[in-house]
Parts: structure tokens; sequence; C-alpha cells
């Protein structure tokens, strides 16, 4: 379907980047859990969410 839409070639090429997309997607999103507040994104882990209950 997508090879109609942009050509055999392109989609061809578009499959080659598929695993090298992900790798920096997944880069990127340890890269913005890194830069911002742990405790934001901790907070939805049930078990490590229960050891900040008390820390204020």
């Amino acid at each position: 379907m997508i090879a109609k839409v942009i050509g055999s070639k392109f989609a061809s090429i578009a499959k080659t980047w598929v695993p090298t997309l992900a790798v920096w997607g997944t880069v990127g999103g340890v890269a913005v859990v890194h830069f911002t507040d742990w405790r934001v994104f901790l907070d939805y882990v049930p078990y490590v969410s229960g050891k900040f209950k008390n820390d204020k």
C-alpha cells in the first residue's frame, strides 16, 4: 500500500531505515528521561513509585 503511494524504490529504502529510526527513537526517549526529572517518570512504575511516597 505504501509502495503505491511513494513508489517501490522509496518503499524499499524506507524499509532499510526502519531499524535505524527505531534505535534513534529509543536513544531520544532515554535522553528525555535522563535530562528531565527522574521522579516524573518513575512515579508511573508501580514498584519504584512506592519508595517516593514519604520523600518530599
